[in-house]
């Protein structure tokens, strides 16, 4: 069995690009959700299903936790933020999980909306073009590249381009001529 990390190890962050973009992507599928005014959105959600169970806790939670899962983004920016975390405590493999999962489900609550717009108006379009300016779908988008950011092959590459980075660096401090003060 592996050995804890000491807190000093576990300090340290590694991989901070992921972190941040997986907040970022949360971040904007949430604010997505929340200034959304279609059908399906966290308001329209809230007024249908929610609205008539506010004296009753037991079943507001419960009915909560089924229209989180049923219809909206906001399980998948959860399931980033949380893949965000493993990110930033060094678990890559469970984060980049997390991370795609999240993504893949909030694009597949997308697909069934583009195909509910599709049957009902017959043009995927009316649904596509209003999704590509709104923060969920940049939210998806940065989503992947978190989930991209995280891979093997781009671990290699980062530890790659930061080498070159710091030869470059090198290589141009020493043919900078030095200034001295007379």
């Amino acid at each position: 069995m592996a050995a804890e990390k000491s807190w000093w190890r576990m300090r340290r962050i590694k991989h901070r690009d992921g972190v941040a973009l997986c907040v970022v992507a949360s971040a904007l599928l949430l604010a997505g959700e929340l200034s959304s005014t279609e059908v399906g959105s966290l308001r329209w959600i809230y007024r249908e299903y929610l609205s008539a169970s506010v004296s009753n806790p037991p079943v507001f939670v419960f009915q909560a936790v089924l229209a989180l899962l049923a219809f909206t983004t906001a399980f998948g920016a959860i399931l980033v933020s949380l893949g965000g975390w493993y990110f930033l405590i060094g678990r890559v493999s469970r984060g980049r999980f997390l991370v795609g999962f999240g993504v893949g489900f909030t694009s597949l609550t997308i697909m069934s909306k583009v195909a509910y717009g599709t049957l009902v108006t017959g043009n995927p379009l009316t649904f596509f073009i209003p999704l590509a300016t709104t923060l969920t779908g940049f939210g998806i988008l940065v989503g992947a590249a978190a989930h991209v950011v995280m891979g093997q092959y781009a671990l290699l590459l980062k530890k790659h381009a930061r080498r070159v980075w710091r030869r470059w660096r090198r290589a141009r401090r020493a043919t900078r001529p030095s200034r001295t003060r007379a």
